[in-house]
């Protein structure tokens, strides 16, 4: 689930901070800059973990702050396919099931991922197992889950433009139109997945 990767950047550390140890800095600095952000084709980073090499720094003319190129350690979220994960059930839709963990939101299990003669319930927005014609059981909003990880998905959005005319109206980013960074696909199809309380 979490692995840690290398990174090397240049780090600018305002004069505020010249007050505090090199390391100090450059490590707030760094989780400023990282943390809890999405990396394309690496992985949600959820904070640096240790600094590996340190140059010295450089001030540029007219800027009083200090330059310092360094390469860090930083731990990430990037489960790998195959998998097993723990979450909650968001939201339930006809598609398939939302789920989150603690600090990601961004998994989805499509429907034909699901258990087989699994029905969409649209009254109670839950999908059901139906296990054999006396057991049914249900995948509700907020209830335990495990999951197996199949895929991963990055994408590279690009930045808005400028708005060309003064009375253009900019776009609004609804549920369906924004689409996240990173994001996990995950599947319900073996023994011990689906909700935990169904296997205690």
């Amino acid at each position: 689930m979490f692995i840690l990767s290398r990174l090397s950047d240049l780090i600018r550390i305002p004069p505020d901070q010249f007050h505090k140890e090199a390391q100090t800095s450059i490590i707030y600095e760094l989780n400023k800059k990282y943390a809890n952000k999405i990396v394309h084709n690496l992985g949600l980073i959820v904070s640096v973990w240790d600094l590996i090499k340190v140059d010295d720094g450089l001030i540029k003319p007219g800027d009083g702050s200090s330059y310092i190129k360094c390469e860090v350690r930083v731990v990430v979220f990037r489960p790998f396919v195959g998998e097993v994960l723990t979450g909650w059930i968001e939201k339930c839709s006809p598609e398939g099931i939302y789920v989150k963990c603690e600090f990601f939101n961004d998994i989805f299990i499509p429907k034909d991922m699901l258990f087989q003669n699994c029905e969409y319930n649209i009254n109670e927005s839950a999908w059901i197992w139906k296990m054999d014609e006396d057991t049914s059981l249900y995948l509700d909003v907020n209830e335990k889950i495990n999951f197996r990880v199949e895929k991963e998905i990055f994408l590279n959005i690009k930045p808005k433009g400028p708005k060309l005319y003064d009375d253009e109206e900019p776009e609004e980013e609804t549920l369906e139109t924004k689409k996240p960074k990173y994001s996990v696909i995950g599947s319900c199809q073996a023994d011990g997945m689906g909700c935990v309380s169904w296997w205690e």
